[in-house]
């Protein structure tokens, strides 16, 4: 993925500070000095430490950060991530620009690792979606690598993803497989081909085109997974999605899938309580 990380801090710094932080610049003497400790408070993994060092070097390249704990590591009520010592003003300047990150960051972490949990024993892997906030794709990816889960493609550019519309529009499946073969081709492109099913019968029109490396069994029951599966037979690799929460996921793990997407690691997350507190 192509992201500037400077660039982004940058903006979001320029976004929320205007033409000053009137409040810290009226109460916070420009000589002042101070030390501040990033406070867990609830229970999770810590995701964008590293992220949050990056903001308060480009709020005052002077300040100092000493980390305590690394991103990926559970966490608990009490603990400390890191201090940040320097510029009193500088600290407030940052404070809320980090904990807006590590805060979402670590609630998909968390999120992620306690679904990747119940399959457990399994040999599926939990992939994340396109399902992102706009602008915040490269963190909420991260997030979710950090937490023990893979990323599925960042774009539409890295990877060809089928979907039904798609299928539709094009006229079926071996019509939009041999147009993707011929476009391929035109453009001197190397690009992975994952195709949704959403029957059995859609599963073996794929099959017959013989391109796609995974294919995407969209909302289909535990059983009929387990039989999309042996009809497979490990000829490409196999995802499941579409109805799947954490109820249901260990069953879907169980019926054999290779991996199991979920929007719901980026979209419906809460994010982890943390907190920056000055340090007398």
């Amino acid at each position: 993925m192509n992201f500037d990380l400077d660039d982004f801090i940058q903006r979001a710094l320029a976004e929320d500070i205007g033409d000053g932080d009137h409040t810290t610049l009226s109460t916070i003497p420009a000589s002042a000095r101070g030390k501040a400790r990033l406070l867990v408070k609830e229970k999770g993994i810590l995701a964008g430490a590293d992220i949050a060092r990056r903001v308060f070097e480009l709020v005052d390249d002077s300040l100092s950060f000493t980390p305590v704990l690394s991103d990926g590591t559970p966490i608990n009520p009490g603990d400390i991530a890191f201090y940040i010592e320097g510029s009193s003003r500088s600290i407030t300047i940052g404070e809320r620009l980090a904990l807006n990150i590590m805060q979402r960051m670590s609630g998909i972490a968390t999120k992620t690792h306690f679904i990747q949990s119940l399959m457990a024993g399994t040999h599926c892997k939990l992939l994340d979606t396109r399902k992102t906030t706009p602008g915040f794709r490269y963190f909420e990816k991260l997030a979710v690598k950090i937490g023990g889960g893979e990323n599925h493609r960042f774009g539409l550019y890295d990877m060809i993803l089928v979907k039904d519309n798609h299928i539709d529009y094009a006229g079926g499946i071996p019509q939009a497989l041999q147009q993707i073969k011929s476009y391929l081709a035109d453009q001197g492109k190397n690009l992975k081909v994952e195709v949704e099913a959403r029957n059995i019968d859609e599963v073996k029109l794929i099959l017959e085109q013989n391109i796609a490396f995974r294919i995407l069994l969209d909302n289909f029951t535990p059983d009929q997974i387990r039989e999309a599966v042996v009809f497979i037979n490990g000829r490409v690799e196999t995802e499941a999605s579409g109805g799947i929460d954490e109820k249901t996921v260990r069953d879907y793990a169980l019926a054999g899938v290779d991996y199991i997407s979920m929007g719901a690691l980026t979209h419906q997350i809460e994010s982890l309580d943390l907190s920056l507190k000055a340090m007398k």
